[in-house]
């Protein structure tokens, strides 16, 4: 398989690792927020368990006043200590008739509202409202409405006999008025059941005995006083029927937000998995690759360094021939008979073996392993004897030339450390024109560190070549061969030097040496 094809392969399939456990996440964080409702779904029916225990002890015989249930369903709502409703935030609580009306609230009555009540479960932003039955006090569907097993909430005992004293609808679904001074509830006798309440004022309107049911019916024994239209009535609005409770969703956003940070962490850490791991196999790649080269690299440098010396070997053979041929020239020019056209000739064919003869050594040092065998030399000393020996060629021109430092010694090849002064100079003494000068120096540039820079006022070099003055073959002087810089360069970085050009303004050149370790 093609590097291409097999680097878009593995990236797809960390992209698909990545997507999958993207996906493994979201999912997981959907069943946590359906496992916070379902536990939210399950206080509820504790709280249904709960009221409908509270309606069967606060019941006698079908019947429950709501004075005594109401103090019951404020108490839970507000109640925030509750081992029920501490997490959930229990906010409003009703029992409901079986037309789905509100008999009995308490807590926020705005949260119950008709068409909420239609539901069995309305998720809204800040609370979930949930429809439960009451399970055994609710009206039992296939016996009617007043069933046994069913329970009727009352009003106080003195509202009810009023409203049934002045022909009230006992029941209509405005809320029961509230009676300002509290109502005995008939005491419980020894068996837990309550008392019958005392018979209603004389005031107060009876059933005839003729309307009078005879031999027990719906009623409850202590509400023989109502006749059974009245109680029905009453029954069909206040029976309850079932129960509706209004919580805080304040658990299940938070678990929903905890969650969805966690998820969102696995998520980006696997993002990041997945791009360090698409990351090492580029690298890995790279790195085959770099390998590759580095063969073959190592295959080219063997085979450069046999040609190299198969080039070395040949110039080398190549100047006996070159001396030679010069030789013969010069013993023609001397003849007696040699006419002056020869002996022109001849000095002709004796400068351009010279020529080549140069080239040849100048090859011959650049291809030359460079082998340092440092030793203490004064670098002073020895620039003044490079001095001394270009001295024909600097008062030819009438240079002026001073070497001026402090008078070091550096660790060095001395034999190299020479080469590079010699061409250094003399390429200073070739580029300035009459009358120039050359400056050397040499300066501690640290504890165990000097520089030596070659400054003169030539024309200097030109802004595009200084990037190829080190290069070989490369040179401004109609006579140069190209390689006296970059043989510089080879023998100072053989020494770990460094060596770099500087414009000297207005003209000329610097060359500057740094790095020498200075001898202890």
């Amino acid at each position: 398989m093609e590097p291409k094809r097999q680097g878009k392969l593995v990236y797809g399939l960390l992209a698909a690792a990545w997507l999958l456990v993207a996906g493994w996440q979201i999912e997981e964080h959907l069943r946590v927020v359906a496992a916070a409702r379902s536990d939210l779904r399950n206080r509820s029916h504790e709280i249904a368990s709960t009221l409908s225990a509270v309606t069967r002890a606060l019941r006698f015989r079908g019947a429950i006043f709501q004075e005594r249930l109401e103090p019951v369903l404020n108490e839970l709502v507000n109640t925030r200590s509750n081992i029920l409703v501490n997490s959930s935030g229990l906010l409003a609580v009703g029992l409901l008739n079986p037309e789905g009306d509100p008999v009995v609230t308490a807590g926020d009555t705005n949260l119950l509202s008709r068409d909420i009540l239609a539901e069995r479960e309305h998720w809204a932003d800040d609370h979930v409202t949930f429809v439960l039955p009451i399970a055994g006090v609710s009206v039992n569907p296939e016996g009617g409405a007043n069933s046994p097993g069913s329970t009727v909430v009352l009003p106080s005992f003195r509202d009810l006999t009023n409203s049934v004293g002045r022909g009230r609808d006992l029941g209509r679904r405005e809320p029961f008025p509230q009676e300002t001074n509290k109502v005995e509830v008939p005491p419980t006798n020894a068996a837990g059941e309550m008392e019958p309440p005392p018979p209603p004022p004389d005031d107060v309107h009876r059933p005839s005995e003729g309307n009078r049911p005879r031999g027990g019916g719906h009623r409850p024994p202590w509400m023989r006083w109502m006749t059974e239209a009245e109680f029905k009535n009453l029954a069909a609005k206040r029976e309850l029927h079932g129960l509706v409770l209004a919580m805080s969703t304040e658990s299940c956003r938070a678990a929903d937000d905890s969650d969805w940070w966690l998820r969102g962490i696995i998520a980006f850490f696997a993002g990041i998995s997945a791009l360090g791991a698409g990351l090492a196999w580029r690298n890995t790649g790279r790195t085959a690759d770099l390998q590759i080269r580095l063969v073959r690299a190592s295959e080219l440098n063997s085979h450069l360094k046999e040609l190299n010396l198969a080039a070395a070997g040949l110039a080398h053979e190549t100047r006996n021939p070159l001396n030679l041929i010069r030789g013969q020239a010069q013993l023609i020019s001397r003849l007696p008979d040699a006419t002056p056209e020869v002996r022109v000739k001849a000095k002709i064919i004796v400068d351009e073996t010279d020529k080549v003869t140069d080239q040849l050594t100048e090859f011959i040092n650049y291809s030359r392993p460079r082998e340092v065998r440092r030793t203490k030399v004064a670098l002073t000393a020895a620039c003044q004897e490079i001095i001394r020996t270009l001295g024909y060629d600097i008062e030819e021109k009438h240079l002026r030339v001073e070497a001026v430092g402090d008078p070091l010694s550096i660790e060095a090849d001395e034999q190299l450390l020479r080469q590079v002064l010699f061409n250094l100079l003399i390429n200073a003494v070739q580029a300035v024109g009459q009358n120039g000068s050359i400056k050397i120096e040499v300066q501690r540039t640290g504890a165990a560190e000097a520089s030596l820079t070659i400054r003169d006022d030539g024309p200097g070099v030109p802004p595009e070549n200084r990037q190829e003055i080190f290069k070989p073959y490369f040179t401004t002087h109609q006579k140069g061969t190209g390689l006296g810089l970059a043989v510089v360069q080879q023998i100072v970085h053989a020494h770990g030097w460094d060596i770099t050009y500087l414009s000297n303004e207005p003209t000329g050149a610097v060359f500057r040496i740094t790095h020498l370790k200075v001898a202890a």
